[in-house]
């Protein structure tokens, strides 16, 4: 066998390649220090592991996210996944499982439970349940779109066992695509029934309730999710804008803190978040998170221009002009950069600047009523 060995920590992918050569299994073994690198091997590189051991918490792409990466890949999902984790928590149980994790082990272990969970695995997958072999064909012809006869095979893995909530949630979702909600509806309640830990089926619930626009129902069981999975930035920021358009401010903050702390090495996520804090105005939060931002990726200077406008509407003008000067020089004129910066200059009481900044809105648009009424003031 083939063996993807993913940890950021050097001991430990020697630890568990030592524990491998041990008992025996593996011909060639790979290693990876996180998931972005272990993605670039597997997608890029063309490598097909027979067997993927991998941490759950790492820089630049945690294992949960290379995890979701590989199942929705036709020609990886079927790659068994070990996940490693220091605990075993309601929080990252329910996160492993909604990427369909296939089993994990709590650090420290053993030799003979590493062997163990890997012959289970293998087991399983050799000899799959009824229930598995009916959502892998579901899964197949939901590929080619025929989604009624995926339907009845996933209707048929409830009979094989109806005591487990997958085939319920697979039902809901095949419906939604479908676009029958009201079915959809009923499968995912029927999903959280069997299983109180059901995250997606939440997830679903919320999402299917905000289309229908009931929105205490959405926010009910966003909230649900959330409680069970919090890292979810995607969910998180769904469940968030759904709290300010209920006039929610401080709760869609806290959320949007959560996200932020929970993702704190990703550059893309921070980005998104401070965008939607200055979106609905929560500029010292956005001005501070797109410095962090720039920080982490030096070459997003783009993002100056959005920082001093999260700056000046935050009413710190001094660093405001400097970033939004900063800006002006290295990407050109923008009319609305301009007026903020004339604004702001106005505010510290610096009108020579202000009146500067404003005649060369002018000269670009001769009627522009806020320029004129800016060196008016001066």
């Amino acid at each position: 066998m083939t063996f993807l060995i993913v940890d950021d920590i050097d001991n430990m992918r020697r630890s568990i390649r030592a524990m491998l050569k041990l008992i025996n299994f593996g011909k060639r073994f790979y290693e990876a220090t996180n998931g972005r690198e272990a993605w670039t091997m597997l997608a890029d590189n063309g490598l097909k592991p027979d067997f993927i051991i991998c941490d759950y918490k790492m820089p630049h792409m945690s294992g949960t996210e290379l995890l979701h990466r590989i199942r929705s890949r036709p020609d990886l999902r079927q790659i068994p996944f070990l996940m490693i984790t220091a605990e075993a928590n309601m929080e990252v149980v329910a996160e492993a499982a909604e990427h369909d994790v296939d089993a994990y082990l709590t650090k420290p272990f053993v030799t003979v439970t590493l062997e163990q969970k890997i012959k289970e695995l293998l087991e399983r997958m050799v000899n799959p349940s009824p229930q598995v072999i009916h959502l892998q064909r579901a899964r197949e012809l939901e590929e080619k779109g025929d989604i009624d006869n995926a339907i009845r095979e996933t209707t048929a893995a409830i009979s094989a066992n109806n005591n487990a909530s997958r085939p319920y949630r697979e039902l809901g979702r095949l419906h939604v695509k479908k676009g029958d909600l009201k079915k959809a509806l009923d499968f995912f309640v029927q999903a959280t029934t069997i299983n109180r830990l059901d995250v997606v089926s939440y997830h679903y619930l919320g999402q299917i309730h905000h289309r229908l626009g009931n929105t205490g129902a959405a926010i009910k069981n966003f909230s649900l999710a959330m409680e069970i999975s919090p890292r979810h930035y995607d969910r998180a920021l769904k469940f968030a804008g759904l709290l300010f358009k209920q006039d929610k401010k401080k709760e869609a903050e806290k959320i949007l803190r959560l996200i932020l702390r929970n993702h704190e090495s990703n550059a893309d996520i921070m980005e998104e978040v401070a965008e939607t804090c200055l979106k609905h105005g929560l500029v010292a939060l956005a001005a501070r998170t797109f410095r962090e931002v720039m920080r982490h990726d030096p070459e997003r200077s783009y993002l100056l221009r959005k920082l001093g406008i999260a700056l000046h509407m935050a009413d710190e003008d001094q660093e405001a002009v400097r970033v939004m000067e900063k800006a002006i020089d290295k990407f050109g004129e923008d009319i609305e950069l301009m007026l903020t910066l004339a604004r702001s200059y106005m505010r510290i009481g610096m009108m020579i600047r202000a009146d500067k900044w404003a005649n060369r809105v002018t000269r670009m648009d001769p009627d522009n009523s806020e320029a004129h009424e800016i060196l008016r003031r001066c």
